[in-house]
């Protein structure tokens, strides 16, 4: 048995929202192009295009009084209880998200006082050494929250640390987008202790492509000149981005596989940031052709993005969360399977964890 300290994955919960939005619901929506004239197809016909490419059908969103760190907290909450752990042992609370708490209807960001430190009060933790703080890195936060997570467990600062991904993305949407129909709201969470064995995080790799590629996502007024108000909306530029992430994260993978010394034919499944479904499928089909590889079994690519649509933050840790509490049929993990996490998302940020379960 490997005698190195590992940060190890003891507890996972999510907390999926109620409300759900199917697409035919976006039927009575306007959808304009960016200098807002009217695009040149039927409602229905962009939907069904919309369902076609990235592979969502329906999304969920969080009810008008719940915010981001309310929906963190269940699923936080979810992770404690599902294994009974003590939250007084908790040695860091990091929270990714990218738009602090939005109220329902005001479309403005609330940072202060942090997500993290939100949750710690509702989960009412009184030790004054967990050390709670957020984490805004684009759709990436979360597994660069494991990653940091990591590095304090193995310079023995803490023992155990809970990760949270936490997002409200239907309160930041542009309703005359076709994009706003990607977005929606939820959480994951995973708690890590310190652990010698063979299970446990074994590399990873993170990489920032600012110089160029920063303002592929951003914040912008929406697709409607006639709107005279000042709010600001998430916009993404699908294109570039798709042709980004096909370029560069299958070799930040390689790159965490590399570090490993570990091949992609041990790798039994992939984790892959629910972002758009023939976009995640067209990253994995590039990294098995960098080994020589046909991509040819989509069941290493476990989705939930097609009843779920993009969380951000909250992709990763609600698939992994339904994955070991085996509510998929046909999705398992088993002890001893080494398990890829990769993420891409706005800055431009890209990272990869390799994990031993």
């Amino acid at each position: 048995m490997d005698s190195t300290l590992k940060a190890v994955i003891i507890s996972t919960g999510s907390y999926v929202p109620e409300i759900k939005v199917r697409n035919q619901d976006f039927l009575n929506h306007t959808f304009l192009e960016k200098d807002g004239s009217p695009i040149n197809k039927d409602t229905a016909s962009i939907v069904g295009k919309f369902k076609e490419i990235t592979g969502i059908e329906e999304r969920c969103y969080a009810r008008p009084e719940q915010k981001a760190s309310d929906l963190g907290f269940l699923a936080a909450q979810n992770a404690l209880e599902a294994k009974a752990i003590d939250k007084e042992s908790l040695d860091y609370i990091i929270v990714a998200h990218n738009f602090g708490d939005v109220a329902y209807k005001s479309n403005r960001i609330d940072f202060v006082p942090s997500l993290a430190s939100r949750i710690k009060y509702l989960l009412q933790i009184r030790n004054p050494d967990c050390v709670a703080y957020d984490l805004p890195f684009g759709c990436p936060g979360w597994l660069e929250g494991v990653i940091q997570a990591n590095y304090y467990i193995q310079s023995g600062d803490a023992k155990r640390c809970l990760i949270i991904g936490a997002e409200t993305l239907s309160r930041v949407i542009d309703p005359h987008d076709r994009d706003s129909m990607i977005y929606a709201d939820g959480a994951g969470a995973v708690i890590l202790e310190g652990r010698h064995g063979n299970e446990g995080i074994i590399s990873h790799k993170t990489q920032t492509w600012a110089s160029e590629h920063a303002l592929l996502l951003n914040m912008d007024r929406s697709f409607n000149t006639a709107d005279k108000g000042e709010d600001i909306f998430i916009k993404m530029n699908g294109r570039k981005l798709y042709e980004f992430a096909l370029n560069h994260v299958p070799h930040v993978v390689q790159t965490a596989l590399d570090k490993a010394n570990i091949h992609l034919s041990e790798i039994k499944k992939v984790l892959i940031h629910q972002a758009n479904e023939k976009m995640d499928e067209a990253i994995l089909k590039r990294l098995f052709k960098l080994y020589g590889l046909e991509f040819d079994n989509k069941s290493i690519m476990p989705m939930v993005i097609s009843w779920l649509g993009n969380s951000s933050v909250a992709t990763i840790p609600t698939l992994l969360d339904r994955m070991l509490k085996n509510k998929f049929v046909d999705q398992h993990i088993h002890p001893g399977d080494k398990v890829v996490f990769t993420s891409v998302g706005a800055g431009m940020n890209i990272n990869a964890v390799v994990y031993q379960f």
